[in-house]
């Protein structure tokens, strides 16, 4: 038995992303090789309108993904500035009590 796995946000909007495009890739090889003579009326659109929707969604994964990431990576950035501007404090005070021993 498989142990259980952690996913944090990142990965389960990876997975569901690249889910969804493996999906609509899928259904447009199917449904021009296979089905592509059996496929009349209704149920041509609602299979293509299947398609259509699994890459929507996987168009929105990967723009709430590249969202996610660049909030991620201005948050990385603000907390090296706050830990650099913190290191030279440390630095400019130890200097200063060095100076007045």
């Amino acid at each position: 038995m498989l142990p259980p796995v952690n996913w944090n946000a990142k990965a389960r909007r990876r997975w569901f992303g690249a889910s969804c495009l493996l999906a609509a890739i899928a259904m447009l090889i199917v449904g021009e090789t296979l089905l592509d003579e059996h496929l009349a009326g209704i149920w041509f659109i609602g299979y293509w309108f299947a398609c259509f929707i699994f890459t929507v969604l996987a168009i929105c994964a990967a723009m709430l993904d590249a969202r996610a990431l660049r909030r991620e990576i201005r948050q990385e950035h603000s907390d090296l500035i706050k830990s650099t501007f913190s290191g030279i404090e440390e630095q400019k005070n130890s200097r200063q009590r060095d100076n007045s021993d």
